[in-house]
């Protein structure tokens, strides 16, 4: 998957999530797991919001599911950026 050419800078791992979507395309959290059937990325809740020119998931729509994937702790990507 290519990321949206906008698509800000991974951060360095443990620091906030910033929405670079880097680890939504490669793989697909318990969640994403659980509603698509898959394990590997992209994840299809993937979703790239324009106005705030990030991705964001669609999953995430409440307090429990954000707790569940981890959302706000920091980034848990080893990943290299790139």
């Amino acid at each position: 998957m290519t990321l949206h050419k906008d698509a800000p800078a991974k951060p360095a791992q443990g620091q906030p999530c910033n929405g670079c979507g880097l680890c939504c395309a490669v793989t697909t959290c318990p969640l994403g797991r659980l509603r698509f059937w898959r394990m590997n990325g992209p994840c299809p809740a993937l979703t790239w919001d324009d106005k705030a020119t990030r991705y964001v998931c669609r999953l995430a729509t409440n307090r429990l599911t954000r707790r569940w994937i981890g959302a706000g702790i920091g980034c848990d990507c080893s990943l290299p950026a790139g």
